[in-house]
Protein backbone atom coordinates (compact mmCIF):
# COMPACT_ATOMS: atom_id res chain seq x y z
CA UNK A 1 0.00 0.00 0.00
CA UNK A 2 1.53 3.55 -0.83
CA UNK A 3 1.07 5.66 2.34
CA UNK A 4 -0.71 8.77 1.18
CA UNK A 5 0.13 12.26 2.54
CA UNK A 6 -1.67 14.35 4.85
CA UNK A 7 -2.70 18.23 4.29
CA UNK A 8 0.40 19.06 5.79
CA UNK A 9 2.78 16.70 3.86
CA UNK A 10 2.72 14.01 6.85
CA UNK A 11 1.44 10.29 6.59
CA UNK A 12 -2.19 10.07 7.35
CA UNK A 13 -2.47 7.82 10.89
CA UNK A 14 -4.31 5.49 9.02
CA UNK A 15 -2.02 5.15 5.51
CA UNK A 16 0.15 2.47 7.00
CA UNK A 17 -0.86 -0.91 7.91
CA UNK A 18 -0.83 -0.73 11.67
CA UNK A 19 -3.47 2.75 11.19
CA UNK A 20 -5.46 0.21 8.98
CA UNK A 21 -5.83 -2.89 11.73
CA UNK A 22 -6.96 0.68 14.30
CA UNK A 23 -9.16 1.72 12.04
CA UNK A 24 -10.49 -1.58 10.94
CA UNK A 25 -11.04 -2.35 14.77
CA UNK A 26 -12.41 1.19 16.46
CA UNK A 27 -15.42 0.35 13.49
CA UNK A 28 -15.85 -2.80 14.62
CA UNK A 29 -16.03 -1.43 17.96
CA UNK A 30 -18.50 1.25 16.90
CA UNK A 31 -20.36 -1.48 15.35
CA UNK A 32 -20.79 -3.55 18.53
CA UNK A 33 -21.57 -0.39 20.45
CA UNK A 34 -24.31 0.60 18.08
CA UNK A 35 -25.63 -2.83 17.58
CA UNK A 36 -26.72 -0.66 13.52
CA UNK A 37 -25.23 2.32 12.68
CA UNK A 38 -25.10 4.11 9.18
CA UNK A 39 -21.80 5.15 7.50
CA UNK A 40 -21.43 8.63 8.54
CA UNK A 41 -22.40 8.18 12.64
CA UNK A 42 -19.47 5.32 12.51
CA UNK A 43 -16.86 7.29 10.86
CA UNK A 44 -17.57 10.12 12.91
CA UNK A 45 -17.26 7.95 16.21
CA UNK A 46 -13.77 6.71 14.63
CA UNK A 47 -12.62 9.64 13.74
CA UNK A 48 -12.14 8.34 9.86
CA UNK A 49 -12.51 10.20 6.60
CA UNK A 50 -15.95 8.60 5.31
CA UNK A 51 -14.17 7.22 2.09
CA UNK A 52 -11.62 5.47 4.86
CA UNK A 53 -14.52 4.27 7.13
CA UNK A 54 -16.87 2.52 3.56
CA UNK A 55 -13.65 1.47 2.41
CA UNK A 56 -12.93 -0.62 5.58
CA UNK A 57 -16.18 -1.47 6.20
CA UNK A 58 -16.70 -3.03 3.03
CA UNK A 59 -13.28 -5.09 3.58
CA UNK A 60 -14.87 -6.42 6.75
CA UNK A 61 -18.19 -7.18 5.31
CA UNK A 62 -15.90 -8.90 2.47
CA UNK A 63 -15.26 -11.38 5.38
CA UNK A 64 -18.44 -11.46 6.68
CA UNK A 65 -16.84 -9.34 10.24
CA UNK A 66 -19.47 -6.69 9.71
CA UNK A 67 -22.68 -7.42 7.42
CA UNK A 68 -25.13 -4.54 5.66
CA UNK A 69 -28.66 -4.07 7.20
CA UNK A 70 -31.06 -1.50 6.84
CA UNK A 71 -30.05 0.83 8.66
CA UNK A 72 -25.96 0.47 7.62
CA UNK A 73 -24.10 -1.90 9.07
CA UNK A 74 -23.72 -4.06 12.29
CA UNK A 75 -22.15 -7.38 13.23
CA UNK A 76 -21.73 -10.29 11.12
CA UNK A 77 -21.44 -13.89 11.67
CA UNK A 78 -17.60 -14.31 11.51
CA UNK A 79 -17.07 -12.08 15.22
CA UNK A 80 -20.23 -14.33 16.67
CA UNK A 81 -18.48 -17.33 15.63
CA UNK A 82 -15.19 -16.34 16.71
CA UNK A 83 -16.21 -14.41 20.00
CA UNK A 84 -17.95 -18.15 20.73
CA UNK A 85 -14.75 -19.31 20.88
CA UNK A 86 -12.32 -17.56 23.06
CA UNK A 87 -11.36 -18.50 26.27
CA UNK A 88 -8.92 -16.71 28.79
CA UNK A 89 -6.89 -19.86 29.07
CA UNK A 90 -6.71 -23.31 26.89
CA UNK A 91 -9.35 -25.88 27.52
CA UNK A 92 -11.20 -23.75 30.51
CA UNK A 93 -14.50 -24.45 28.18
CA UNK A 94 -14.27 -27.94 27.63
CA UNK A 95 -12.90 -28.17 31.74
CA UNK A 96 -16.28 -26.92 32.85
CA UNK A 97 -18.78 -27.99 30.72
CA UNK A 98 -19.79 -31.03 32.32
CA UNK A 99 -19.25 -29.58 35.81
CA UNK A 100 -21.12 -26.55 35.44
CA UNK A 101 -23.99 -28.29 34.05
CA UNK A 102 -24.02 -31.09 37.58
CA UNK A 103 -23.69 -28.06 39.52
CA UNK A 104 -26.78 -26.28 37.74
CA UNK A 105 -28.68 -30.07 38.51
CA UNK A 106 -27.71 -29.91 41.97
CA UNK A 107 -28.38 -26.40 42.71
CA UNK A 108 -31.18 -25.26 40.22
CA UNK A 109 -29.51 -22.01 40.10
CA UNK A 110 -28.14 -20.34 37.60
CA UNK A 111 -24.46 -20.74 37.02
CA UNK A 112 -21.99 -19.21 34.67
CA UNK A 113 -17.80 -18.72 34.19
CA UNK A 114 -16.42 -15.15 33.82
CA UNK A 115 -13.08 -13.65 33.40
CA UNK A 116 -11.49 -10.13 34.29
CA UNK A 117 -10.52 -8.01 31.24
CA UNK A 118 -9.82 -4.26 31.09
CA UNK A 119 -11.08 -3.76 34.98
CA UNK A 120 -14.42 -5.07 34.49
CA UNK A 121 -16.40 -8.75 34.85
CA UNK A 122 -16.75 -10.17 31.63
CA UNK A 123 -19.36 -12.90 30.89
CA UNK A 124 -18.23 -16.01 29.24
CA UNK A 125 -21.49 -18.24 29.18
CA UNK A 126 -24.13 -18.90 31.45
CA UNK A 127 -26.56 -22.12 31.94
CA UNK A 128 -29.92 -21.00 33.38
CA UNK A 129 -31.16 -22.87 36.59
CA UNK A 130 -34.92 -23.37 37.76
CA UNK A 131 -35.70 -19.93 38.83
CA UNK A 132 -36.61 -18.63 35.34
CA UNK A 133 -37.30 -14.75 36.97
CA UNK A 134 -33.60 -14.77 37.03
CA UNK A 135 -32.64 -15.07 33.50
CA UNK A 136 -28.52 -15.59 32.64
CA UNK A 137 -26.57 -12.59 31.08
CA UNK A 138 -25.81 -13.45 27.28
CA UNK A 139 -22.00 -14.05 26.77
CA UNK A 140 -19.92 -11.18 26.29
CA UNK A 141 -22.05 -9.25 28.70
CA UNK A 142 -19.52 -6.67 30.91
CA UNK A 143 -20.62 -5.92 34.91
CA UNK A 144 -18.42 -3.63 37.19
CA UNK A 145 -15.05 -5.56 38.53
CA UNK A 146 -17.02 -5.21 41.99
CA UNK A 147 -19.50 -8.68 41.11
CA UNK A 148 -18.36 -11.50 43.21
CA UNK A 149 -16.58 -13.18 40.18
CA UNK A 150 -14.67 -9.58 39.72
CA UNK A 151 -14.22 -9.68 42.98
CA UNK A 152 -12.31 -13.42 43.79
CA UNK A 153 -10.29 -12.53 40.57
CA UNK A 154 -8.81 -9.23 41.56
CA UNK A 155 -8.37 -10.45 45.14
CA UNK A 156 -6.13 -13.05 42.97
CA UNK A 157 -4.39 -10.80 40.57
CA UNK A 158 -3.16 -8.22 42.81
CA UNK A 159 -4.12 -4.27 42.07
CA UNK A 160 -2.05 -4.10 38.38
CA UNK A 161 -5.05 -4.25 36.86
CA UNK A 162 -6.55 -0.86 35.26
CA UNK A 163 -9.63 -0.51 37.69
CA UNK A 164 -11.46 2.49 39.29
CA UNK A 165 -10.03 3.66 42.44
CA UNK A 166 -10.48 0.53 44.88
CA UNK A 167 -12.36 0.98 48.17
CA UNK A 168 -10.63 2.11 51.42
CA UNK A 169 -12.24 -1.30 52.70
CA UNK A 170 -11.39 -3.27 49.78
CA UNK A 171 -7.88 -4.66 50.77
CA UNK A 172 -9.05 -6.10 54.09
CA UNK A 173 -12.52 -7.61 51.60
CA UNK A 174 -9.88 -8.64 49.38
CA UNK A 175 -7.71 -10.35 52.20
CA UNK A 176 -10.84 -12.54 53.34
CA UNK A 177 -11.71 -13.54 49.89
CA UNK A 178 -8.11 -15.19 49.22
CA UNK A 179 -8.24 -16.74 52.86
CA UNK A 180 -11.64 -18.48 51.82
CA UNK A 181 -11.40 -18.86 48.22
CA UNK A 182 -14.68 -17.70 47.47
CA UNK A 183 -16.71 -13.80 47.31
CA UNK A 184 -19.71 -12.52 47.73
CA UNK A 185 -21.98 -10.45 45.84
CA UNK A 186 -25.04 -9.90 48.08
CA UNK A 187 -27.80 -7.48 46.09
CA UNK A 188 -24.48 -5.38 45.21
CA UNK A 189 -25.01 -5.21 41.51
CA UNK A 190 -28.31 -5.96 40.76
CA UNK A 191 -31.16 -5.50 43.44
CA UNK A 192 -32.74 -9.06 44.13
CA UNK A 193 -29.65 -11.00 42.95
CA UNK A 194 -27.12 -12.53 44.68
CA UNK A 195 -23.83 -14.45 43.51
CA UNK A 196 -21.36 -16.66 45.21
CA UNK A 197 -17.92 -16.97 43.18
CA UNK A 198 -14.82 -18.90 43.55
CA UNK A 199 -11.22 -19.14 41.30
CA UNK A 200 -10.17 -21.86 38.71
CA UNK A 201 -6.71 -21.56 38.69
CA UNK A 202 -4.39 -23.60 36.40
CA UNK A 203 -0.71 -24.35 36.82
CA UNK A 204 -0.07 -21.25 38.99
CA UNK A 205 -2.24 -19.84 41.79
CA UNK A 206 -3.12 -16.42 39.76
CA UNK A 207 -7.10 -17.51 38.56
CA UNK A 208 -7.60 -17.66 34.96
CA UNK A 209 -11.43 -17.38 35.33
CA UNK A 210 -14.35 -17.91 38.07
CA UNK A 211 -16.95 -19.89 38.44
CA UNK A 212 -20.45 -17.92 39.60
CA UNK A 213 -23.61 -19.09 40.48
CA UNK A 214 -26.48 -16.68 40.94
CA UNK A 215 -29.01 -17.00 42.99
CA UNK A 216 -32.15 -15.05 45.38
CA UNK A 217 -31.24 -13.28 48.51
CA UNK A 218 -33.53 -15.94 50.14
CA UNK A 219 -31.14 -18.65 49.61
CA UNK A 220 -28.49 -19.61 52.32
CA UNK A 221 -24.59 -18.28 50.52
CA UNK A 222 -22.58 -20.20 53.09
CA UNK A 223 -24.43 -23.73 52.11
CA UNK A 224 -24.22 -23.11 48.56
CA UNK A 225 -20.42 -21.33 48.54
CA UNK A 226 -19.65 -25.29 49.68
CA UNK A 227 -20.36 -26.78 46.78
CA UNK A 228 -19.41 -24.20 44.45
CA UNK A 229 -16.22 -24.27 45.73
CA UNK A 230 -15.60 -28.48 45.50
CA UNK A 231 -17.01 -27.76 41.72
CA UNK A 232 -14.60 -24.98 41.76
CA UNK A 233 -11.55 -27.64 42.68
CA UNK A 234 -12.51 -30.08 40.31
CA UNK A 235 -12.50 -27.43 37.48
CA UNK A 236 -8.97 -26.75 38.64
CA UNK A 237 -7.45 -30.06 39.24
CA UNK A 238 -8.95 -30.65 35.46
CA UNK A 239 -6.99 -27.78 34.18
CA UNK A 240 -3.70 -28.60 35.92
CA UNK A 241 -4.06 -31.52 34.56
CA UNK A 242 -4.26 -30.26 31.47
Amino acid sequence: MTPTAGPSGGLRPWANGRGVLQGAFGLLGAVDRAGEAGLTRLAAECGLPKTTAYRLLEQLVALNAVERCRGGYRMGPRMFRLGQEWQPHPGLRAAVRDPVRRLVGATGATVGISALREGQTLVLDWIPGEDTALPPPRGGTVWPWFTAAGKVLVAGTGHTLPLDRLPASWPREAERVRERGVAFDREEVVPGVCCVAVPLHAADRVPVAALCVLTRPAQHLERLADVVQRTGRAISASLRGR
